[in-house]
C-alpha cells in the first residue's frame, strides 16, 4: 500500500489540481492553455528524464541547467551551418560533459555533488565565452528545417512534445525491461552488493551521467528550435526544478527506487501549479517557487514515512 502511495501520489495530486483549476478558472481547461502547459513541460521533462536515471543510482547532477543553456547556444550557433550541425554539435559537447562527470564519479570516485557543481560552473563559463558574457544572442532562421523541429506541429501538438513523449516511452522500457535498467536499480539499491553480483557499477554510473548530459543538451536544442534563438539567460535553477520533479514523482533521493512515469507526472504537476498561479493573476510568479518548495518538503517527508513503514512491515 505504501509503495502504491509513493508511486501514484503525485498523479492523484495532479488530477485533483486539474479538476479544481478547471472548475475555478474559465480559461484553464482550454486547448490553448493545455498546449502551453505541454510545450513548457517538454523541455524540463527531457532534463528530468536523465536526472531520473542518475538519482536512481544514488547520484545527483547539478550541471543540467548550465548544460541545457550551453546546448541551446551551440544549436543556435550551429544552425547557420545546417540542421545536422545544429543537432550534432550540442549533443556531442553536452554528452562529453556528461561523460567526464561519469568518469570522475565512477573512476576517480569523487562525490557527484562536487563533480557536477564544477561542471555546472564550467558549462556556463563556456556559454558565456561563446556569447561575449551573454551579450550576443545567436538567432535561428525561422524558415529553416531546424526551426521546424521546434515550431512544427503534428495533430495540433508541437513536435518537441511528441519527441519528449517518445523519449519517456523509450526510457521507461529501458529502465524496466532491459538488463541496463536492472543494473541502474541495483547500483542505487546497494552498490557493494551489486558489484558482488557482477553488475558493472562503474560503467553504469558513467552511462547514466552521459545520458543526463545528452538529454540536457537535447532539451537545449529543442528549446533553441522552438524560440528560434540561443537565449543565454535560461537554465538558472533548472537543475533544482528537475530534481524536485523527479522526487515529487516518487524517486528516492537515496537511490534504488524510481519511476520514469512518475518524473513526467512531477514535471506536469509543477507546471500546472505555475499555470494556476498565473491564472490567479494577483499573485507574483515567485509564489510558484514557494509552493513548489513547500510541496517538495511534504513529498520528502511522506517518502521518509512510507520507507519506514515498509521496513517495519
Amino acid at each position: 500500500m505504501s509503495a502504491l502511495a509513493q508511486q501514484h501520489g503525485a498523479l492523484v495530486a495532479l488530477l485533483v489540481l486539474l479538476a479544481v483549476a478547471s472548475l475555478s478558472f474559465d480559461s484553464f481547461a482550454t486547448g490553448d492553455n493545455f498546449g502551453n502547459i505541454a510545450i513548457s513541460s517538454a523541455v524540463l521533462a527531457t532534463v528530468a528524464l536523465g536526472m531520473t536515471f542518475v538519482i536512481i543510482t544514488g547520484g545527483i547532477d547539478l550541471s543540467v541547467g548550465s548544460v541545457f543553456v550551453l546546448g541551446g547556444v551551440l544549436a543556435a550557433w550551429g544552425s547557420r551551418y545546417g540542421t545536422l550541425v545544429a543537432l550534432l554539435l550540442p549533443l556531442a559537447v553536452c554528452g562529453l560533459i556528461g561523460l567526464v562527470n561519469g568518469l570522475l564519479v565512477a573512476r576517480v570516485r569523487l562525490a557527484p555533488f562536487i563533480v557536477t557543481l564544477a561542471s555546472m560552473l564550467g558549462a556556463r563559463g563556456i556559454m558565456l565565452t561563446l556569447t561575449d558574457e551573454g551579450n550576443d544572442t545567436y538567432l535561428v532562421d525561422k524558415d529553416s528545417l531546424f526551426a521546424t523541429l521546434g515550431q512544427g506541429t503534428l495533430l495540433g501538438v508541437h513536435l518537441p512534445v511528441w519527441i519528449t513523449g517518445a523519449l519517456f516511452l523509450v526510457g521507461g522500457l529501458v529502465l524496466r525491461r532491459t538488463r541496463f535498467g536492472q543494473h541502474v536499480y541495483a547500483v542505487g539499491g546497494n552498490e557493494d552488493a551489486a558489484a558482488l553480483m557482477g553488475v558493472p557499477v562503474a560503467r553504469t554510473k558513467i552511462a547514466v551521467f552521459t545520458l543526463s548530459g545528452l538529454l540536457a543538451g537535447l532539451a537545449g536544442v529543442l528549446n533553441a528550435a522552438y524560440l528560434a534563438s540561443g537565449v543565454t539567460i535560461l537554465g538558472l535553477g533548472m537543475e533544482l526544478d528537475a530534481i524536485a520533479a523527479v522526487v515529487i514523482g516518487g524517486t528516492l533521493l537515496s537511490g534504488g527506487m524510481g519511476f520514469v512515469s512518475g518524473s513526467l507526472v512531477g514535471v506536469l504537476l509543477l507546471k500546472v501549479i505555475q499555470n494556476v498561479i498565473n491564472q490567479i493573476g494577483s499573485l507574483d510568479s515567485a509564489y510558484q517557487q514557494v509552493v513548489s518548495g513547500a510541496f517538495l518538503i511534504l513529498v520528502v517527508i511522506a517518502q521518509t514515512w512510507l520507507a519506514r513503514r515498509r521496513r517495519i512491515a
